[in-house]
C-alpha cells in the first residue's frame, strides 16, 4: 500500500511524510526552511538546548544558527583529523604527494596527514618480485626451441617506479621478452639445451640492464633464471639422444682426466727416479776412471824403474783377470803324444755338490757317489780316448795358470 493511499491509516486519514497529518491536503511540499528548522530543533535538544516557542509552522530554532552551525563543523573536522593517521610497513616506503605534487617519501611507521591535501602510496620496495617470461624462438641456426626465463626484481626508487614510466612492472616485462628473443637468435641450439645456459642467462641478464638504464624505472634486477630449454615435441627424442650423448661425453672425459691425475705422478716419479740412478752411474764412471787415472799416475813411476817386470806384472794381472770368467782345461803332451785332459771347471762343480750334499742321508749319499764314479769312469775313458788321437796344434787349448810374479 503505498504511504499516501486513503484508507491506510487506522484513524482513517491519510498519511503524509511531512508530518502535517492529514491538515491541508490540497498544500504542496512543505518549505525547506520548515525542515532544516526542525532538523535544527533536534541537534539542539540533543546538544541540551530547550525549544523555542512556536508550532510546527512557528519560527522554532533554525538549522543555521551558529551553535549548531559550530557543532556540525567541530564534528566534521574531528572526522577529517582521525581520517588522516596512516601506518607505512616496515617493508614499504611512501611516496607523498600533495595536490598531486610529489614532495618525498614517507618511512615505515604511524604518521599523519591532512586528508584531501596529501595522499601517500605505499610502495612495497624490501619484496622481490618475479616476472615470467616464455616462448618459442627462433635460434641462431634455424632450429625453434622453447625457452622459459624468470626475472626476479625489487623497487630501488619508490617515486622513479610510480612516476618515470607509465607502468614500470610491464615495461619491463617487454624488455626481458626483447633482450631473451636477442640473446636466443644469436645463440645455437645445441648450446641453448645443454652447455650453453649459463652463457644466456648472462647475456640475458647484462642486456636487461641495459635496455631498462635509459628509462631510470627504479628497479634492480636482483637475479635471472634461465629455466630447461626443450625443443618442440615432434624432434624431443632425437635431442633426448643428443643430451644423453653429450652427458655420456663429459663422463668420459672425467673418467680420462682421473686416469691422468693417477698415472702422471707415477711416471714423474719413475722419470725421476732413472735420472737419479743414471746421476749415479755417471759418479760411479767417473769415480772409476780418476781411479784409474790415479792408479796409472802411481804406476808409472814404477815402471820407469823396472820396465820389464812391470811390464810382465801387467800382463799377468790382466790374463788372471781374463781367465777367471772362461772355462779351463790343462792338457800336458810333452811325453809320448798322450794328451793329458784335466777339466778343472768340471772338478771345482763335483768338490761344490759334494760339499753342498753332505748333510743328506746315506741313500742319497750313495746314488751321489754313484753317479760320481759314473762320471769319473766316463772322465777316464774320456781322457784315454784324448790320449789315443792324434794331437793337432789347433785343438790344443793351453790355459798357464801363473801367480803374480809370473811363476807356473
Amino acid at each position: 500500500m503505498a504511504w499516501n493511499e486513503p484508507g491506510g491509516n487506522k484513524g482513517g486519514g491519510d498519511r503524509d511524510p511531512w508530518g502535517n497529518k492529514n491538515k491541508n491536503k490540497n498544500q504542496g511540499p512543505p518549505d525547506l526552511d520548515a525542515i532544516f528548522g526542525k532538523l535544527g530543533r533536534r541537534i539542539m535538544a540533543l546538544l541540551g538546548g530547550k525549544k523555542s516557542p512556536g508550532g510546527p509552522g512557528g519560527s522554532g530554532t533554525s538549522f543555521f544558527h551558529p551553535k549548531v552551525l559550530a557543532a556540525v563543523v567541530g564534528v566534521l573536522v574531528i572526522i577529517w583529523a582521525v581520517s588522516g593517521f596512516y601506518t607505512v610497513k616496515e617493508e614499504q616506503r611512501g611516496v607523498l604527494l600533495r595536490f598531486g605534487a610529489y614532495q618525498g617519501e614517507v618511512l615505515p611507521g604511524l604518521h599523519w596527514k591532512p586528508t584531501f591535501i596529501d595522499k601517500v602510496i605505499p610502495v612495497a620496495v624490501a619484496k622481490i618480485r618475479s616476472l615470467p617470461a616464455s616462448g618459442f624462438m627462433l635460434t641462431e641456426d634455424e632450429n625453434v626451441v622453447r625457452v622459459e626465463l624468470d626475472v626476479q626484481y625489487r623497487v630501488s626508487d619508490p617515486e622513479k617506479y610510480l612516476f618515470s614510466v607509465t607502468n614500470a612492472d610491464d615495461s619491463l616485462r617487454q624488455a626481458t621478452d626483447s633482450a631473451l628473443r636477442y640473446v636466443i637468435g644469436h645463440t645455437k641450439m645445441d648450446e641453448i639445451l645443454t652447455v650453453g645456459r649459463e652463457k644466456v642467462r648472462q647475456e640475458t641478464w647484462k642486456l636487461i640492464d641495459k635496455i631498462i638504464k635509459p628509462y631510470n624505472m627504479g628497479i634492480t634486477v636482483v637475479d635471472v633464471n634461465f629455466l630447461p630449454a626443450r625443443p618442440p615435441e615432434q624432434v624431443k627424442k632425437a635431442f633426448d639422444d643428443a643430451i644423453a650423448a653429450q652427458e655420456d661425453e663429459q663422463t668420459y672425459i672425467r673418467k680420462a682426466e682421473a686416469y691422468q691425475r693417477e698415472v702422471e705422478p707415477k711416471a714423474r716419479g719413475r722419470a725421476q727416479r732413472l735420472i737419479q740412478q743414471a746421476e749415479a752411474y755417471k759418479q760411479q764412471v767417473v769415480m772409476k776412471a780418476e781411479g784409474e787415472v790415479s792408479q796409472f799416475d802411481q804406476l808409472l813411476p814404477e815402471y820407469r824403474k823396472a820396465p820389464e817386470i812391470t811390464r810382465q806384472r801387467m800382463y799377468m794381472e790382466t790374463m788372471e783377470g781374463i781367465y777367471a770368467h772362461t772355462p779351463k782345461i790343462f792338457i800336458d803332451a810333452k811325453n809320448n803324444n798322450s794328451m793329458l785332459y784335466l777339466p778343472i771347471d768340471k772338478l771345482l762343480e763335483q768338490a761344490k755338490h759334494k760339499k753342498s750334499s753332505s748333510t743328506l742321508d746315506n741313500s742319497d749319499m750313495s746314488k751321489s757317489g754313484g753317479s760320481a764314479t759314473t762320471s769319473s769312469s766316463s772322465s777316464s775313458n774320456s781322457q784315454k780316448d784324448v790320449r789315443n788321437a792324434p794331437l793337432r796344434s789347433d785343438d790344443v787349448r793351453t790355459d798357464v795358470r801363473t801367480d803374480r810374479y809370473g811363476r807356473n
